[in-house]
């Protein structure tokens, strides 16, 4: 799971990006609302954590430019003031959730795994695919209730489709969330799904010629 954290304050955004890391995301770092509002625009993103008081272009103006543009990735804005008229223009603009600064980080990963499962669909923390079952605390995969053995590869290429319910995933897309890996190319990819086959069944992981992989059996 890809997050950008916006955040000038280089303490906390550091501070922010280790817990987020720590947690299993793949995390990108701005420092200013110029350079956010673009790689926003460009780039897919899971989730933002999104700082107010930025310089060069404050929070409120890059969020408002993301739903004017179309971009629907959800939003935790943070704020150093916390008061309740900042918080509905925050709501009004297109955030997703809120927090107060000084925060805890555990508060802060809890509401952003949170965020992404409502965004998906999905109420807590496991989801479920037939005979398949996510902890998405844990980063733990069950089948029938046994717990399998996974690599952390393996397990992020299962995160990303389980999180596209419905939707084949294209094998850029995986490349491009997977960053830092070294996946280079759909054949590379395309090991990565045959291997994590063999462990989760090969009826799991559907392969959709000309869009992607998509995982079967989700709950509605």
């Amino acid at each position: 799971m890809r997050a950008l954290v916006v955040e000038d304050d280089r303490a906390i955004a550091a501070g922010v990006a280790a817990s987020l890391r720590a947690a299993g995301f793949l995390v990108e770092v701005v420092g200013d609302g110029e350079t956010a509002w673009r790689q926003g625009g460009d780039e897919d993103f899971d989730v933002v954590v999104l700082d107010l008081g930025l310089p060069r272009l404050d929070g409120l103006s890059v969020l408002k430019r993301w739903r004017a543009e179309g971009r629907r990735f959800p939003v935790i804005v943070l704020s150093a003031r916390g008061s309740w008229t900042e918080k509905v223009e925050g709501i009004e603009a297109g955030a997703d959730d809120y927090m107060a600064k000084p925060f805890e980080p555990g508060e802060l990963v809890a509401r952003v795994r949170g965020l992404i499962r409502r965004v998906a669909g999905h109420a807590g923390a496991t989801l479920r695919f037939g005979r398949l079952s996510l902890d998405t605390h844990r980063q733990t995969v069950s089948l029938d209730g046994l717990l399998l053995r996974l690599s952390p590869l393996e397990y992020r290429l299962l995160d990303i489709l389980a999180h596209q319910p419905g939707r084949p995933v294209p094998t850029g897309e995986i490349a491009e969330r997977l960053h830092g890996a070294d996946l280079a190319d759909d054949n590379a990819i395309e090991a990565l799904v045959a291997r994590l086959r063999r462990k989760v069944g090969a009826g799991v992981i559907e392969t959709r010629r000309g869009f992607g992989y998509l995982l079967c059996g989700g709950e509605a």
